[in-house]
C-alpha cells in the first residue's frame, strides 16, 4: 500500500453537528461580537415565525447579561404557541430538524439550523448547556429542559427535565450562555431588534442590555402578520436531482398523474403537452425514469407554456405595516417626508416567486453630507452584515440618483443625502450568499426588480423636493402681493399727496388666483396649523381643501373641509392641530378640488389615489423623464 492510500479504519463518517462544530464560521459565528448577535437573531426569527404561523400578535422579551470577561447569557422569551415536550429536544438539539425545510412557502427560517447552531456555539465556547422552557396552549404547567448537543450523533443531550409553573398562557423561552462581545453600532444586537421592530409593528418588544438599560418598542398595529400558504413545487424551480427524488418517492402510478399531481400549475392538459414534447410514455411509472428522460422533461418544461407560481405562498410586510413601522421607529429623527411604500408585482426567478417592497424616509435630522443609509431585509429579517456583497446594495449603487435630487459621485455608488432607504426582498427560496443568510445573492432578476422599486421611490423624492421649491416660491409671491405692493401704494400716495387707495380689487386683477398659505406654531404635543385662503380673483370661489401632514396625525382625524364661498378680496381660515414628535415641520401637503387648478397657488389638485390603501398599490416603472414644471406665473 502506498503512502497516499488510506486504510478503511482511517475513514470515518462525520455528523452534521461535528461538521459545524469545526466550521462554525459558515453559520455566521466568526467573531465574538457577531456570535452574540447571531444567538439573539436566530431565537427572534423562530419566535416571529411561530407567532405568524398561529396568528398570534407577538410579545417578545430579550435580555443579554454579562457573566464573565467575555461570556454572556442571552435569554429570549415569546408568547408563541409553545412546543410539545417530546419535540423540544429535536427542535433545539438536532441540526436540520424543522417543520419548514420541505415546505415551499415564505418563512424566516427554513433549514432547521439556526437556533440549534446557537446552542451548539454556546456549548463549544463555554461547555454550558442551554435551558428551554415551553408551555402549549391549554396546558397548566410548562416544561423546562436543560440540554446540550451530542455532536457525534446529531441529537440532543438532555441533562434535566422538570415541570414548572409559568405565569403565561403559552410561549417559549430559551437561554444560551456563550462567549461573545457586546458593543453598540450598526451591527449590534440593539440595531437588529430596532430594525425588526420596523417591519413588525404589531410586536411588543422589550430589551434589557448588559448595563441593565431597558428599551421598549411598542406595537402600533394590533393585527397578526399575514401567513403564507404552502404550495407544490413549480417545475421551473427544480433541478434534475430534485425531480428524480420526487419521482422516486411519489405515490402516483403513472408519469401523467405524477406531473399533474406533484407539481404546481401542471394540469392534465399541460401534463399531456409536456409528455408530447418530451416524447415519454405517460403510462410509465415515475420511479423508473432515467436521467436522460428527466433531462427531456426539464427541456419540455421550458417549451410548454405554464402559469407562474401562485402568490399566496408569499407574505409581504405590507403598506400599512411599513408606514406605521417606519413612523414608529424613525420618528425620533423628525423626518420631513415618508414616501408611499412601493409594492412591486410578484416576479419569478428560476420558477421561484419573489417580490420587492420598499420605502424612503427623508429629511429632518438625517445628515445630508453622509451616504444614504440602506436598511436591507430578506423575508422580513434584517440583514446587517455583508452589505457590499448584497444584490440590494448592488441595485442601489448602479442607479443614477442625481436626476432625483441626490448627490452621487460619478453617477454610481450609494448616494449622499438625508435619507434612509428600506428594501425588503421576499420569496419562497431567497438565494443567499452563504448559510448565515447575511446577503442576497446577485441574481439578475432580483437586482432588476430592486432597481424598478428604487426608480419609483426616486420619483417620489423628486416630486417632494419640487413641492418644497414651489412652496417657497408661492410664499414669496404671497409676500409680494400682501406686503410689498401695499407698501408701494402707501409710499406712492405719500409722495403724491393723495389718499391711499384700496388695493384689494387691483390685486385681484393682477394676481387672479386663490392664494393658499400655511402658518404653524409649535406647542407641547405637536403644532398648531392655520391654512389661509385669500381670494385674489374677480369672482366668488368655492372649493374643497384636503390636508395631509407628512409627519404626525391630525387631532380628531378630520382632514377635509368644504369651503362654500370666498368673495373677491376676502379670506377664509382653517385651523387644526397636528399631534406627534415634530421638529422643523416641513409643511402640510395641501390639495383641493372644485376649482380650476390655474386659479390656485400654494396647493395642488387632489391626486387620484387619495385615501387609497398603499397596501393595494402596485407602482410600475414608467421611465425617468423629467416632469414638466408647473407655471410659476401669477
Amino acid at each position: 500500500m502506498s503512502k497516499t492510500q488510506l486504510k478503511g479504519s482511517e475513514l470515518k463518517e462525520a455528523s452534521i453537528s461535528e461538521f459545524f462544530e469545526k466550521n462554525k464560521h459558515i453559520l455566521g459565528f466568526d467573531s465574538l461580537q457577531k456570535s452574540l448577535f447571531m444567538i439573539v437573531k436566530e431565537a427572534i426569527d423562530n419566535s416571529l415565525d411561530a407567532c405568524e404561523e398561529y396568528g398570534i400578535v407577538p410579545e417578545i422579551a430579550v435580555r443579554v447579561s454579562k457573566i464573565g470577561a467575555d461570556v454572556y447569557e442571552a435569554q429570549i422569551e415569546d408568547n408563541g404557541p409553545g412546543i410539545d415536550r417530546k419535540e423540544v429536544p429535536k427542535v433545539f438539539g438536532q441540526l436540520l430538524y424543522g417543520s419548514r425545510f420541505h415546505s415551499i412557502r415564505q418563512s424566516r427560517g427554513q433549514q432547521g439550523i439556526g437556533i440549534t447552531a446557537a446552542i451548539l456555539y454556546g456549548q463549544i465556547t463555554t461547555g454550558k448547556t442551554a435551558t428551554v422552557k415551553s408551555k402549549k396552549m391549554g396546558e397548566d404547567v410548562a416544561v423546562e429542559i436543560e440540554l446540550g448537543i451530542n455532536v457525534k450523533e446529531n441529537k440532543a443531550d438532555v441533562k434535566g427535565e422538570k415541570a414548572v409553573i409559568w405565569d403565561t398562557d403559552h410561549g417559549t423561552s430559551v437561554t444560551v450562555r456563550a462567549k461573545g462581545k457586546y458593543q453598540a453600532g450598526r451591527q449590534s444586537v440593539f440595531e437588529y431588534l430596532k430594525e425588526s421592530a420596523v417591519v413588525n409593528p404589531n410586536m411588543n418588544l422589550t430589551y434589557i442590555d448588559p448595563d441593565n438599560r431597558k428599551w421598549t418598542f411598542r406595537r402600533v398595529v394590533e393585527q397578526p402578520s399575514p401567513k403564507s400558504k404552502e404550495i407544490k413545487p413549480h417545475p421551473l424551480g427544480l433541478e434534475l436531482g430534485e425531480i428524480r427524488s420526487i419521482a422516486q418517492t411519489s405515490n402516483e402510478k403513472t408519469l401523467a398523474k405524477f406531473l399533474s399531481g406533484e407539481f404546481n400549475r401542471v394540469s392534465e392538459k399541460v401534463a399531456g403537452e409536456i409528455l408530447q414534447v418530451s416524447g415519454i410514455d405517460g403510462s410509465k411509472p415515475p420511479s423508473e425514469l432515467t436521467l436522460e428522460e428527466i433531462d427531456s422533461l426539464m427541456k419540455a418544461f421550458k417549451e410548454v407554456r405554464m402559469m407562474p407560481p401562485p402568490t399566496d405562498c408569499l407574505s409581504p410586510i405590507g403598506g400599512e405595516f411599513l408606514r406605521k413601522g417606519l413612523r414608529n421607529i424613525y420618528e425620533e429623527t423628525h423626518p420631513s417626508f415618508y414616501s408611499k411604500p412601493v409594492m412591486r408585482p410578484v416576479a419569478v426567478y428560476s420558477g421561484n416567486p419573489f417580490s420587492v417592497e420598499a420605502s424612503i424616509v427623508y429629511g429632518g435630522e438625517l445628515k445630508s453630507d453622509e451616504q444614504v443609509r440602506v436598511v436591507r431585509y430578506a423575508n422580513k429579517v434584517p440583514l446587517l452584515y455583508q452589505a457590499g456583497a448584497c444584490a440590494i446594495t448592488k441595485a442601489i449603487s448602479e442607479m443614477d440618483w442625481r436626476p432625483y435630487g441626490l448627490e452621487q459621485r460619478q453617477g454610481s455608488g450609494v448616494p449622499y443625502g438625508p435619507m434612509i432607504i428600506l428594501v425588503h426582498v421576499y420569496g419562497t427560496r431567497i438565494p443567499y450568499t452563504s448559510e448565515s443568510k447575511e446577503a442576497v445573492a446577485n441574481v439578475e432578476d432580483i437586482v432588476e426588480e430592486v432597481k424598478l422599486a428604487m426608480r419609483s421611490l426616486g420619483r417620489g423624492v423628486r416630486k417632494y423636493l419640487r413641492k418644497q421649491q414651489k412652496r417657497v416660491k408661492a410664499r414669496e409671491k404671497f409676500r409680494l402681493v400682501q406686503i410689498l405692493l401695499p407698501e408701494i401704494g402707501r409710499k406712492s400716495s405719500s409722495i403724491l399727496g393723495e389718499t391711499e387707495p384700496s388695493l384689494d380689487l387691483v390685486l385681484s386683477q393682477i394676481a387672479n388666483v386663490v392664494f393658499v398659505n400655511e402658518d404653524t406654531e409649535p406647542f407641547e404635543n405637536g403644532i398648531h396649523v392655520r391654512i389661509s385662503l385669500h381670494n385674489f380673483t374677480s369672482r366668488p370661489r368655492s372649493l374643497t381643501v384636503y390636508a395631509d401632514p407628512p409627519v404626525g396625525e391630525i387631532s380628531g382625524g378630520v382632514n377635509t373641509w368644504e369651503v362654500k364661498e370666498i368673495n373677491p378680496a376676502e379670506n377664509y381660515s382653517i385651523t387644526y392641530d397636528v399631534i406627534g414628535s415634530i421638529k422643523d415641520y416641513p409643511g402640510t401637503d395641501i390639495y383641493f378640488t372644485g376649482i380650476d387648478a390655474v386659479y390656485v397657488q400654494g396647493a395642488e389638485p387632489l391626486p387620484a389615489d387619495w385615501n387609497m390603501e398603499s397596501l393595494t398599490i402596485e407602482e410600475e416603472d414608467g421611465g425617468d423623464e423629467e416632469e414638466e414644471e408647473d407655471s410659476d406665473e401669477l
